[in-house]
């Protein structure tokens, strides 16, 4: 019999996005509804247009399901890809009107697209072909297979002026959290590429010892001081509410308080479903950057508890196809989107909570916003295909199509 790849579709992954996308559907209508009955527009509004993404993002995973793993590998495909989204990300930049301080959507009609949303893909798209064609030059040496022993790269070509390029076109928007996303979903892959562990430790001390020196330099210098810096100037208030939201309840401070008091009166249990005071106008974008602090007030600890669970037992499934994958492209990417989704709740989690500054990220799958949901649903798309066909491999006693190893180069 014909093994076909539905034959080893991976349900601990697929049902979880389900249950996580459905759930979705029903935190957008619960925190959008209210609004739009006050505003007198339909309740159903939001979700009607969160639930067209869903059927969409369905088909899509159907298509990326059945794409033959090869294709991704070509790096004429995916310069396309990269030359398409420089294009739509500096039309967004430099064309579109600022929404809540920032540039970054682009509106054809009805339907809007942020460009950045997608880079996150490309990123870990591109990050895996370059880093998996190096892994016999990696295992030899070390760090420097990736840096051609130079720190600053001499050639325009490199892959760290590609990466630098693309997040730097993010930063300018200005749009720090999805910014911030890409960095660090850029140190895990870098970390995941097969360099010895020391140098994880080092890439991880400096970036907490970094942020940390950041935060507190801000604290000194001043935040009016720091908003007038043109990239950070809209996300002053967010930074002043980080380090005392009380100071300014009716400004800065505001966003974040309300999420505390949403929180503070979820407690074990939650108010109930659709019960949420919070929601009602005090708490701004309650639906997206705040969507978990409504979560809390209505479900409770424990039912916001069981969708974080449901949340990281996805992510920790997805890295373990990564971990498992002997093919080095598909490792790398099931790693890398592993590391997105980890690094994207970690970030809005830590927002809502006041651990960090809030940056303006979603919450995965709950947070209303089409772009968001699509985005997930192709990496979720992409995980499942990779682990189907490395089982199907394996079931028929046949090796994933490895790239032939390129001619090792010295670096020294």
């Amino acid at each position: 019999m014909k093994l076909e790849k539905r034959h080893f579709l991976n349900y601990s992954i697929l049902i979880p996005y389900l249950l996580l996308s459905v759930l979705g559907l029903i935190v957008v209508y619960s925190t959008t509804s209210a609004l739009a009955i006050q505003k007198g527009l339909s309740p159903f509004g939001m979700i009607r247009s969160q639930g067209i993404f869903f059927v969409l993002s369905l088909i899509t995973i159907l298509i990326t399901y059945k794409v033959k793993l090869n294709v991704l590998k070509k790096k004429g495909f995916i310069g396309i890809f990269i030359i398409a989204e420089t294009i739509l990300l500096l039309l967004s930049r430099f064309i579109t009107d600022t929404v809540n301080g920032a540039h970054g959507w682009l509106s054809f009609g009805g339907f809007s697209i942020q460009p950045a949303e997608y880079l996150k893909i490309i990123i870990v798209w591109y990050l895996a072909l370059v880093f998996s064609k190096k892994q016999e030059e990696i295992q030899r040496y070390d760090y420097q297979a990736l840096t051609h022993n130079q720190w600053l790269p001499r050639d325009l070509s490199d892959w760290r002026w590609m990466v630098l390029f693309l997040i730097a076109i993010v930063v300018i928007m200005p749009d720090l959290g999805n910014a911030t996303i890409l960095a660090l979903t850029t140190l895990i892959m870098i970390s995941a590429s097969g360099i010895a562990y020391r140098w994880f430790s080092s890439l991880l001390a400096i970036l907490v010892g970094g942020s940390t020196v950041l935060l507190y330099s801000i604290q000194l210098i001043g935040v009016e001081r720091f908003s007038k810096i043109p990239v950070f100037g809209y996300v002053a208030k967010r930074f002043s509410a980080f380090y005392n939201p009380f100071n300014d309840l009716s400004d800065s401070g505001h966003q974040l308080a309300n999420s505390y008091y949403a929180m503070s009166n979820g407690g074990w249990f939650g108010l109930g479903l659709g019960n949420s005071i919070e929601k009602q106008g005090y708490l701004p974008e309650a639906h997206t950057d705040f969507v978990f602090s409504i979560v809390i007030e209505e479900l409770g600890f424990v039912g916001a508890s069981l969708i974080l669970a449901l949340l990281f037992f996805l992510i920790l499934r997805i890295i373990l196809v990564g971990i498992r994958a002997r093919d080095p492209f598909n490792s790398m990417m099931a790693i890398g989107i592993g590391g997105m989704l980890l690094t994207q709740t970690f970030i809005n989690i830590g927002g809502i909570s006041g651990l960090i500054p809030s940056t303006g990220v979603t919450f995965p799958f709950l947070s209303q916003g089409g772009n968001s949901l699509w985005v997930l649903s192709i990496a979720i798309a992409l995980v499942l295909n990779i682990d189907a066909s490395e089982k199907r491999a394996l079931a028929t006693q046949e090796d994933p199509s490895y790239e032939k190893p390129q001619k090792i180069q010295s670096y020294y």
